[in-house]
């Protein structure tokens, strides 16, 4: 564990520190595009913070591979190789797209061939776990287009919800957490070492996002634009296909008894035959309601819009902030809900927990302009947003004098004109503001 977590600590610190000299090349190169209508944000924001981060992902590889226990990944697999392939390749995609704004579906051809890259080197899905069947192998042209839909629903997945201040990387960083744990499970726990690489790559994409975000949070100072969001999606896929088709049910069905048994053990980590990550539910509902809505319209799956989940919440009355926080909040319930179930799949306090935390999810979305406020003594403590606000004395006076108890509208007294009519007009309008 220890020498997972300063991987982790090296590529986030290897993030972090880029990021302001990224910024500032991005200013410099003009990655700066103009405030568009789908855009949240009010002011030309620079992108290609993702070359920061493809730089961690970089360092972390190099920092493992020196490590006595983590070498031993680069030392029995090709597939740390066919990560940093693929990844370099959808970078450089994505770093022209933030500057040349290039052609959606030249992204896609792009997606696929790194995909591709991947599936060459040995990163591909050999068999595929069914729960009541078992473990059922594929051929190799069976595994080869798994495994490249698998790489290109994620990267859009991510792309998609990257929309917010925060947004893709925090949720990114939530789904990496309970991929790791639930990797580490398996390869500490059962002793099966093909669960090593995916083991490694979600610590690293942890780091990735970790670093980045302090310069990604709202009010955002860089965005990671496509370079950044097709990158993770890409390490996201990476662990998930190391998973799902590296590691055979057979070698887990010793622990568990049977290979049935062990099938079911990996449940929560697959969507059947399909997308074999619950933990990026959230950007994949968006993705999906995306494409079905675009396409009732008659529009191109591709074409942006504000539809997304998290400008509908803005729609709806929440703050920048809250919205982020929710959508953190479900793909936490999400993924870590369906890591614990794979612990304890036969307590029925998970599955009650998660109903409870899912009910407390549906209330914050339907209260958006509640806002909690504490009692006086403790408003030193919390930002002034929660603090209780206090009439101005001038102002109370200056609304008496003009609004009386008949609810008409008094006109200014005779001796009150010039600046001191324009003060008490000022002061109700302030008064007003604040109710």
């Amino acid at each position: 564990m220890r020498e997972y977590l300063l991987t982790l600590c090296i590529t986030a610190a290897v993030t972090y520190l880029l990021t302001g000299p990224v910024r500032k090349f991005a200013i410099v190169a003009g990655a700066m595009p103009e405030i568009r209508a789908r855009d949240v944000h009010r002011e030309p924001t620079p992108r290609l913070g993702g070359i920061a981060m493809f730089f961690g992902l970089c360092a972390g590889l190099l920092v493992a591979d020196h490590l006595s226990n983590l070498n031993e990944v680069f030392a029995k697999s090709n597939e740390p190789r066919a990560l940093l392939s693929g990844a370099a390749l959808i970078w450089l995609i994505g770093v022209l797209d933030d500057k040349f704004e290039i052609d959606a579906l030249i992204k896609l051809g792009g997606q696929m061939i790194a995909a591709g890259v991947m599936v060459m080197q040995g990163l591909t899905i050999l068999w595929l776990p069914i729960p009541g069947v078992g473990n059922v192998a594929l051929t190799q042209w069976q595994g080869t287009l798994l495994t490249v839909a698998l790489v290109v629903i994620t990267i859009n997945a991510v792309n998609f919800v990257d929309g917010l201040d925060g947004l893709a990387a925090g949720m990114v960083c939530i789904a990496a957490g309970a991929f790791f744990l639930y990797a580490y499970r398996i390869w500490y726990s059962y002793g099966i070492e093909a669960a090593a690489p995916g083991t490694l790559f979600a610590a690293i994409l942890m780091g990735m996002c970790l670093g980045f975000l302090p310069h990604n949070m709202h009010p955002a100072r860089i965005f990671m634009g496509d370079s950044g969001s097709m990158l993770i999606g890409l390490v996201l896929s990476a662990g998930a296909i190391s998973i799902t088709g590296q590691v055979d049910p057979d070698a887990l069905a010793l622990f568990t008894g049977s290979e049935k048994a062990a099938v079911h053990q990996t449940v929560p980590v697959y969507i059947p035959l399909l997308l074999p990550l619950t933990i990026i539910a959230v950007p994949a509902a968006d993705l999906v309601l995306a494409i079905v809505r675009r396409t009732w319209r008659g529009q191109s799956p591709f074409a942006a819009d504000r539809g997304h989940l998290h400008h509908r919440l803005l729609e709806i009355g929440h703050s920048h902030s809250r919205a982020v926080l929710i959508m953190y909040f479900w793909s936490g319930l999400i993924g870590f809900g369906a890591l614990a179930y794979s612990v304890n799949s036969a307590s029925m306090w998970i599955v009650l927990g998660v109903v409870f935390l899912s009910a407390v999810g549906l209330v914050l979305l339907l209260l958006p302009r509640f806002t909690p406020r504490v009692p006086v003594w403790a408003q030193r403590f919390v930002p002034p947003r929660y603090r209780r606000r206090r009439r101005a004395p001038e102002a109370v006076t200056a609304v008496e004098a003009e609004v009386p108890e008949g609810g008409e509208r008094s006109p200014v007294p005779a001796g009150v004109s010039g600046v001191n009519g324009a003060t008490a007009i000022g002061a109700r309008s302030r008064f007003l503001d604040r109710r």
